[in-house]
């Protein structure tokens, strides 16, 4: 009996091993989806290998499949984020991979319980688990990912399809429209394959040429074009926060600046200004009165210390010329200012700070104890046209800066400093997450760095134009304004939930008595 039982047990716990490792290679197979790669037809490979793994399976072998396949996109897919500890903050490589895979391991568990709750709610393989159970859960998950411990929305996977028809869906529904599209196809397939029923495969061809037809309408119109030029500074990381640093930064982005006056708008990036703004008000005096002499707007990335409160802020200034009948000039304090909002853990505030700053200079970055400004404020006004702001890391929380885009907003203007994770793919997904935002929203965006990737997206999502990495330049692009709003601009995810109810609702009208 025992030499029949050693067999069976070690190929039991050998198949479940391949299992999950099944499930973490499905993961891994959905990374190259994403910028910088873009080969999106990965991400429907992906999901139809986890739910094939998943048929079957108990709840409890289901959530660790779908945190092995959490695992598979995460790890490689954000391994990035240990250029910043190990380059610039003070940690060893290993300290790096255990925190990185903590981070992993955390965004894992999103995935996880929606399989096995998939498991467990829907325990049948049938119409009702992939069209219902699936789609709610899963995007219940991302929700979670997304809000939870201030969030981290990064590798949802509508942004595998920025290029594809389904993207067609994201003016009407937002990232997680397109989700659903990516999931619902996902589900044809897996039910035409399983069941040998043909007509299943409608569902994926009748959502991609939907989303073909959506893809051309312009949700917003088009005005008269600006001409933007956004400076590239490239300083480097280590060199930035040097107090000897200050006026070589500064000198650098004026010379830039000077040759490119004949611009309507100059856009410096994140914190271009490396001093806070009372430690420089009369460079921002001088600044504001030669950016008026030439007629021409400007945005610049700043810290700002509010001295009634002592509280530190990343902020955007709006200067130069504001509007045609708008003669205030620039004075510290004045209200064409942004703060930003949702701060970066670690990078901008640190949570149980006493507990953690003493035990690494990661801990301890410069410029690691912002004030979060207001959910909603008021666009920047420069040269008539009402800007709305993101700073860096706030382009990835779509329903925030929803709520900052008016129908008379005409831009997004989004300013970053990428210099933090090298040459990794993560500066590419951040500005993959910008197009989107453009899609979603109808409006362009004109995203300034400090080493890229700088660009000039329009108001359909598509990149105009875009400077090379790591290297000083000026992009120069006329950009037409917009005007109105989309669908996704004025309900949010209002109707995307009217969606999941009513399939819940069809879902449980009436349970299948037995699998297929």
């Amino acid at each position: 009996m025992l030499d029949r039982l050693g067999p069976n047990w070690a190929k039991f716990r050998s198949s479940v091993w391949r299992a999950r490792l099944g499930a973490f290679l499905c993961g891994a197979l959905a990374v190259p989806a994403f910028a910088p790669f873009g080969l999106w037809p990965l991400a429907l490979l992906s999901l139809l290998g986890l739910l094939a793994l998943l048929q079957g399976q108990r709840p409890r072998r289901a959530l660790l499949l779908g945190l092995a396949w959490g695992l598979g996109l995460n790890l490689p897919g954000l391994w990035w984020i240990h250029v910043s500890m190990t380059q610039f903050g003070g940690i060893n490589l290993p300290m790096a991979v255990v925190l990185v895979g903590l981070l992993c391991l955390y965004l894992s568990l999103f995935p996880a319980l929606a399989c096995g709750l998939l498991a467990r709610l829907w325990p049948v393989s049938d119409w009702r688990r992939y069209l219902v159970g699936l789609p709610l859960l899963w995007l219940l998950a991302d929700w979670g990912l997304g809000h939870l411990l201030t969030g981290f929305p990064w590798l949802w996977l509508g942004y595998s399809q920025i290029d594809t028809p389904l993207a067609g869906f994201a003016p009407l529904l937002g990232v997680q429209g397109v989700t659903l599209a990516l999931l619902l196809c996902v589900a044809g397939l897996l039910l035409a394959a399983r069941q040998r029923r043909w007509p299943w495969l409608l569902l994926p061809l009748g959502l991609f040429g939907v989303g073909a037809l959506l893809k051309p309408i312009a949700w917003t119109q088009d005005g008269k074009p600006l001409k933007f030029a956004l400076m590239q500074g490239n300083i480097p990381q280590a060199m930035k926060w040097d107090p000897a640093m200050v006026r070589p930064t500064l000198l650098r982005y004026m010379d830039m600046s000077r040759l490119n006056q004949d611009a309507d708008v100059i856009i410096w990036p994140e914190s271009a200004v490396p001093a806070l703004e009372n430690e420089v008000p009369e460079f921002l005096v001088n600044v504001d009165k030669a950016m008026r002499f030439n007629n021409t707007g400007f945005i610049t990335g700043i810290q700002v210390m509010e001295p009634d409160t002592e509280r530190f802020y990343n902020a955007l200034l709006g200067l130069g010329q504001m509007d045609q009948d708008e003669l205030e000039e620039y004075q510290f304090g004045h209200a064409n200012r942004y703060y930003k909002h949702h701060l970066l853990p670690i990078g901008e505030f640190v949570p149980f700070g006493d507990l953690l700053r003493p035990l690494a200079p990661f801990f301890n970055l410069p410029m690691s104890s912002f004030s979060r400004g207001e959910a909603v404020q008021p666009n920047l006004l420069v040269q008539g046209h009402h800007f709305a702001p993101a700073i860096c890391y706030e382009i990835a929380f779509s329903d925030e800066l929803r709520r900052n885009v008016n129908a008379d907003t005409h831009y997004i203007v989004t300013v970053s400093n990428d210099t933090w994770f090298g040459t990794s793919i993560g500066p590419w997904q951040h500005m993959s997450i910008a197009r989107m935002r453009a899609l979603e929203l109808g409006k362009p965006v004109l995203r300034a760095t400090n080493s890229g990737v700088t660009v000039a997206i329009d108001a359909k999502g598509e990149v105009m134009k875009t400077l090379p990495q790591f290297e000083e330049g000026v992009l120069r692009a006329s950009v037409a304004p917009a005007q109105g709003q989309t669908p996704y601009n004025r309900l949010g995810s209002a109707p995307l939930l009217l969606l999941l109810a009513l399939g819940w609702l069809l879902g449980r009208w009436r349970r299948p008595e037995e699998a297929d």
